[in-house]
């Protein structure tokens, strides 16, 4: 038995087998979910990050065996958004050709319920895939989607009928930033809130979640790949925006923005030096503080919003570094995959208190399969994972598609189960869990068995 480095296996397995699993729009059936608990809690995910908009989820009654059975699963096409769910609809959106794609199914079978494609014609400058990267967002009888060159639809969720749409690029006059149009909007009392990053401003507009017209426009900074989060600070609602993208010279950093009417609190620049760089993480709101971090060494920050709205920075560090995944806040302590490379990362707890790294872990563990009839292995790790906190514990994606149950602790990080759900490189899309059934995103082309990007539904029923 051979043994190779995880570089050369990748390099090895780039070209080979070919492509299986269900053709685009016909989803493959394997097995019902199992019946829920009843003691089980559920929710819907209506958008990126989960109900709580925090990526923690509060369902129980999960189990910890990996690989879970697979319900079913669809071949997509390219983009790295994560699947919305409300009820018996779930929202996906992609891109098939030169068009983007939003598909609603059944969450527990795929069935189609409707579809609706349109022209696009982006192409990412970096050579990254040129689909879309903002995930859909479900709001009662309404779902949103906004492409990655600006285009903003919204569909009535039962029957996928055009409520309204606008091109953000053509009326906002804005330029394609490094990786397109990335930020999910955040539906928050009627309005529908986008990081619009225009030149010179606005940088957040809302529009009218009924009608699309615009209600208010915010502030001067550049667009951004990370999400509005909204919160409740010292009483009042509160949207924190974590903006900066392409700028000349480098501007973004936080905004605290009254959703009732657009006025920004603060301003609180936060951001890497260098020009070709991304705030992606989202802000993590708790205790009237905002965590924001920023790989491309920025580091992280904790600000503490005072009782007046006035930012105060309480501390900083540069050994909490997130390139794309957002923090997980718990019981006092922040855990995420620090690191902007895959070679340089690692999972680090760190307490809330004052930045002060507790611990530090790059999970690897030995691989083995099969390569041109031998067996191989391979040391593999999460690289630049994704969490999410359910049910006591944390699920967790490594980028070269590994699902893993995870127990972190201020005392240290202990591998509950894991299982490699594909072979493929950027596996960035945080899962989805709801009513017990978890959906994870395969966004490139499986290494070792050539199975085309899908979205996978498992059954983590207990």
């Amino acid at each position: 038995m051979g043994t190779i480095t995880r570089r050369a296996m990748l390099q090895a397995l780039a070209g080979q087998a070919l492509g299986v699993g269900a053709a685009h729009g016909q989803p493959g059936r394997h097995q019902p979910p199992k019946p829920l608990s009843p003691d089980a809690i559920t929710h819907d995910w209506p958008s990126f990050l989960g109900p709580t908009h925090d990526a923690v989820s509060t369902e129980t009654h999960l189990s910890r065996t990996l690989p879970p059975p697979r319900v079913w699963e669809l071949e997509k096409g390219t983009g790295y958004t994560s699947p919305a769910i409300a009820g018996d609809r779930l929202v996906f959106f992609h891109r098939v050709g030169d068009r983007e794609v939003v598909e609603c199914l059944h969450p527990e079978t795929g069935e189609s319920r409707w579809q609706f494609r349109y022209a696009t014609a982006y192409r990412d400058r970096y050579g990254y895939n040129n689909g879309p990267r903002s995930s859909p967002v479900i709001d009662r009888e309404r779902v949103y989607t906004l492409g990655a060159e600006g285009k903003l639809h919204c569909f009535e969720l039962t029957t996928g009928d055009g409520v309204w749409s606008r091109d953000l690029r053509v009326e906002y006059d804005v330029q394609q930033d490094f990786f397109g149009t990335a930020s999910t909007p955040l539906a928050e009392n009627g309005l529908l809130i986008v990081v619009v990053g225009a030149p010179g401003g606005p940088c957040v507009v809302a529009f009218d979640g009924a009608t699309g017209r615009e209600v208010w426009r915010a502030g001067e900074w550049g667009p951004s790949y990370a999400s509005p989060v909204p919160a409740t600070l010292h009483g009042e609602r509160r949207v924190l925006v974590f903006a900066g993208g392409e700028s000349t010279p480098p501007t973004g950093g936080l905004l605290s923005i009254d959703p009732a009417d657009g006025e920004i609190d603060f301003a609180f620049p936060f951001r890497s030096r260098t020009y070709e760089s991304v705030n992606a993480s989202c802000p993590v709101v708790f205790d009237d503080t905002v965590f924001i971090s920023a790989s491309y060494r920025t580091g992280g920050a904790l600000v503490r919003v005072r009782p007046d709205f006035t930012p105060e920075v309480v501390w900083t560090t540069q050994g909490f570094a997130l390139h794309f995944n957002t923090a997980i806040h718990k019981d006092g302590y922040l855990y995420g995959f620090d690191g902007r490379n895959q070679g340089d990362a690692s999972l680090a707890c760190i307490d809330a208190s004052d930045g002060r790294v507790v611990w530090r872990e790059a999970p690897q563990w030995t691989e083995t399969f099969e390569q041109a009839g031998r067996q191989r292995q391979a040391t593999m790790g999460t690289g630049r994972g994704s969490l999410l906190a359910v049910d006591g514990q944390f699920l967790a994606i490594g980028e070269l598609g590994h699902l893993l149950w995870l127990d972190l602790t201020p005392d240290g990080y202990r591998e509950v189960s894991r299982a490699w759900f594909a072979a493929a490189r950027e596996s960035w899309t945080l899962p989805v869990l709801s009513r017990g059934l978890l959906y994870v995103v395969q966004n490139s082309r499986d290494l070792l068995t050539g199975a085309s990007p899908r979205l996978l539904c498992y059954d983590l029923r207990a």
